[in-house]
């Protein structure tokens, strides 16, 4: 499925500037009919996919318990 730029940017909750931007550094695929861009959604599976990943694994690690003893020895 093909979205407009500003499809994309609602998709990936980003700007239209960031989404031209990458756009025309070509780090998005993107093909114009001449009129606008179009860019196939399917290319930022594996990119929400990581997005996904990182977010499980930060909210893993903030939520894992302090320990109670800390040996910490002072050097003062």
């Amino acid at each position: 499925m093909y979205l407009t730029i500003k499809e994309t940017a609602q998709y990936l909750t980003l700007p239209q500037s960031i989404i031209i931007k990458l756009v025309h550094e070509q780090r998005i695929r993107a093909v114009h009919d001449g009129e606008q861009f179009l860019i196939n959604r399917d290319q930022f599976n594996d990119y929400i996919k990581q997005v996904e990943k990182a977010k499980k694994l930060f909210e893993e690690w903030r939520n894992e318990p302090i320990p109670d003893s800390v040996d910490v020895k002072d050097e003062d």
